[in-house]
């Protein structure tokens, strides 16, 4: 491929995958002039997952896959410059309390002293309260009774929303074309001729053309409605709230680790405006329509976001309610009358092995699929750009082109490998909303 000639659209480009294949573009050599970005919201799209004030940052060793591009992330946090500021090295306390959990965190401790990569230097097995109040002293001993932990060095936070603003910042800097609103909101391919075949753009849903050699559509969880992905995907939402805290209070709490129970939630210290985001931990909602994406016959039933952005008055299950109190009052008891704000949900895009689908589009030359982030990519926003070029470019390693191929039928998206299947907005008590019954909503 002739990088310097080559136009590339990246749909979605306003979020995670897609603004980091826009930056990996513009590192390849590709002209800013040829590089176009989409999106529904300008950089960081208000819709997108990664708008967020902040991520998990952990190494995940569920295969080799995912052990290297943890190890590449971890990287290009510490050291590109783009990212540098945005990483906040604190620390990850990964904890557990019940027999099941236990055993699951001896298990994923194991495999990282087992890795080869010199993580048994930098995760430390704490056996009981004790170990972990030396490690996080402000939680509370009574609340943390028989549990268990690994400390991990090279785990923290990442301040996500100002990171992909990072990104666009530089995308405007250097010129690259750009599409919001109506004129970025995805609504067909363009192929050459009548028949489907060989892609030559896209069209946006004002009418808008946009033609290109490249179509990448990087949409997060919005893509299983924009386009069929054959059930691959199943796009569900998670919740979380925050709580506001004073300069006295949010002082002592200055660089702490970050704090997860797989079985109540996790939190993060607060930022620079003393705001703590607490979430608790479940298997996410669905929310299942008839919904026709672009290329289907007929309307299916797909589970289709709403976008907490195009409708600010919604709120969260009653459910949600009770389990973001109990972390909060579990991990900050001290603070357990203290009011959430801004709870919303935010909307991933689960696999059934818990892999991207990361590949081009069967049937659809040129027109390339990014998405499957199964609610663990966006640590990957300094690297995972650069493999998608590598896709466009024919040069994508043989073992991350299997595990992210086309992969319809090889399990169960709903479920994934969550411990339950996701439930569905439409049976969860207290999620008020201005849907009326039958419509669907974006």
């Amino acid at each position: 491929m002739r990088r310097r000639s080559t136009t590339v659209i990246v749909v979605g480009g306003g979020g995670t995958i897609g603004s980091s294949t826009a930056l990996h573009l513009l590192r390849a050599g590709y002209k800013p002039e040829h590089i176009t970005v989409l999106d529904t919201y300008p950089i960081p799209s208000a819709q997108s997952a990664g708008n967020d004030l902040n991520k998990i940052m952990g190494i995940r060793l569920r295969n080799e896959v995912d052990l290297q591009l943890s190890l590449e992330a971890r990287d290009g946090w510490r050291t590109d410059e783009l990212f540098k500021p945005y990483f906040h090295n604190t620390g990850r306390l990964d904890c557990a309390h019940t027999e099941a959990g236990i055993k699951g965190l001896k298990s994923a401790y194991q495999a990282l002293l087992d890795a080869g990569e010199g993580l048994e230097e930098t995760n430390i097995w704490l056996d009981g309260e004790e170990d972990i109040l030396m490690r996080m002293p402000l939680l509370d001993q009574s609340q943390i009774r028989g549990w268990k932990a690994v400390f991990s060095e090279d785990g923290g936070w990442l301040a996500a929303a100002k990171a992909i603003n990072a990104i666009g910042d530089h995308l405007r800097e250097r010129g690259v074309n750009f599409g919001f609103g109506g004129a970025g909101t995805f609504a067909q391919t363009i192929f050459n001729g009548e028949g489907k075949g060989k892609c030559m753009g896209v069209e946006t849903v004002d009418g808008t053309r946009y033609l290109a050699d490249k179509v990448v559509l990087a949409a997060g969880a919005w893509t299983p409605s924009l386009v069929d992905l054959q059930d691959q995907c199943c796009s569900k939402a998670w919740v979380y709230a925050h709580m506001q805290l004073s300069p006295e209070e949010a002082a002592p709490y200055k660089d702490t680790p970050v704090v997860y129970n797989g079985d109540i939630g996790f939190f993060f210290e607060p930022n620079e405006n003393g705001i703590i985001k607490i979430c608790d931990e479940f298997p996410g909602f669905t929310r299942f329509k008839q919904h026709q994406p672009y290329g289907v016959d007929k309307p299916k039933r797909i589970s289709v976001p709403r976008s907490h952005a195009k409708h600010p008055t919604d709120t969260i299950p009653d459910a949600s309610e009770k389990t973001i109190r109990r972390a909060r009052d579990t991990f900050l008891p001290k603070f357990k009358d203290r009011p959430l704000f801004n709870q919303s949900l935010c909307w991933c895009t689960d696999t059934a092995d818990a892999a991207l689908l990361i590949c081009e589009y069967p049937g659809w030359s040129n027109f390339y699929i990014a998405s499957g982030d199964s609610g663990h990519s966006f640590k990957l926003l300094p690297n995972i750009g650069k493999h998608v070029v590598e896709l466009l470019e024919g040069r994508l390693a043989e073992d991350l082109k299997e595990a992210w191929r086309w992969r319809p039928g090889i399990g169960n998206a709903l479920k994934s490998r969550r411990a339950a299947p996701a439930k569905d907005l439409a049976d969860m008590p207290g999620w008020k909303n201005d849907e009326h019954h039958g419509s669907v909503k974006l």
